[in-house]
């Protein structure tokens, strides 16, 4: 017997149908759980129907009475025991909202045409709007509107993934987690086709931050995390790097925790001197797992040939500032170098302007 279209609910995964299957061999059928069809189909118990025809049992039927509304009513309902994840839930509530408002539509127009009574629905009433039907069956389905509104657009926009959810294969999580990292695939090979204009090799002040090749540390709170938002490089790419620097260059690098004991193979690698490390002490900071809160950021100071400093008054290696965007620099940091320094100024792999440097990269 075929599947009722009513019958919105997914195949069991493997496991959980070897199971049911197991305890219909050994128990063998429980007459309190019929496989009921309607219209001619299956309405439930498509899983424990398969079941018994591999095993060669002989099940109990019977048959559902009722309109069709009452039908949907009666799957959801008799179906809630499935042992689902949240994400199967929305998509399956993305479906029953769909049958519900045809049929809603379908009583409206029988009403209009004189030809019967509106049809009494699950969500209390034909004059409920879409967007209270779709509140409505989020909470029959115990699945928040996030999620509800997520497996909605994924139907419209991805059918092929919805049907991954729904059959419990993906997660809403996992399918936009794969959708920003494409985006970001897609980005970084427009950025890394992008042409830049070469800089002349005579500047007096470079502010350098590689893009350092690393993942994004995974924390509950930021679950979508994939990757960092631009193309990286490895540490023996940023060592090959030409500085563009005139004979006399002052060269402040930024650098993470990580990457701090190789920021002094890289100096060396460009001909920069090493001579201080400045700190940023930031208004918080993200915090991994077992470890303490990331709450600075370093910037190794060194040189090439003998440049000066100009105002030496409030120049310190540690100053304070407050976080903005991801991997954006603070401007008290730009004003400071703009201070104490003269000369041509350019901010490499720069994903901002900022007044008096000349930036460079293909964010730029």
């Amino acid at each position: 017997m075929d599947k009722h279209p009513l019958n919105i609910f997914p195949e069991m995964l493997p496991e959980d149908y070897a199971r049911l299957k197991n305890d219909i061999d050994v128990n063998g059928y429980d007459v309190n759980y019929p496989i009921w069809f309607y219209e001619g189909k299956i309405l439930d118990g498509w899983n424990r129907e398969r079941a018994c025809n591999e095993l060669h049992i002989e099940p109990i039927y019977a048959e559902f009475a009722g309109t069709t509304t009452d039908a949907i009513e009666f799957v959801m309902r008799s179906n809630k025991r499935r042992n689902l994840t949240s994400s199967q839930w929305a998509t399956i509530a993305v479906e029953a909202e769909e049958i519900i408002n045809k049929l809603k539509q379908e009583a409206e127009q029988r009403m209009l045409a004189g030809k019967a009574d509106p049809t009494q629905l699950i969500v209390e009433g034909s004059n409920r709007t879409k967007n209270e039907t779709a509140t409505k069956v989020s909470q029959l389905f115990n699945t928040n509107r996030t999620y509800f509104n997520e497996a909605q657009r994924l139907k419209e926009e991805k059918p092929e993934l919805f049907d991954q959810i729904k059959n419990g294969q993906k997660t809403i999580t996992e399918a936009k987690r794969e959708e920003k990292h494409e985006a970001q695939m897609g980005r970084f090979e427009y950025l890394k086709q992008k042409e830049l204009t070469p800089l002349t090799n005579d500047y007096d002040v470079i502010v350098i931050d590689p893009p350092w090749e690393m993942e994004k540390i995974q924390r509950e709170v930021a679950p979508l995390q994939v990757g960092f938002d631009y193309p990286t490089m490895t540490i023996e790419a940023i060592k090959a790097y030409k500085l563009p620097n005139g004979k006399n260059c002052h060269v402040f690098m930024w650098i993470t925790h990580k990457h701090l004991p190789f920021g002094f193979e890289i100096f060396k690698a460009w001909g920069v001197k090493y001579i201080c490390c400045f700190v940023w002490h930031k208004n918080g900071g993200f915090q991994p797992f077992g470890l303490p809160q990331y709450n600075c950021e370093f910037i190794l100071y060194g040189h090439i040939g003998s440049p000066e400093f100009f105002d030496l008054k409030n120049f310190n290696v540690c100053f304070n500032a407050d976080r903005t965007g991801h991997s954006e620099k603070p401007d008290e940091f730009y004003r400071t170098i703009k201070r104490v320094t003269a000369g041509k100024r350019a901010d490499i792999f720069s994903r901002r302007d900022i007044d008096g440097f000349v930036k460079w990269g293909n964010e730029a």
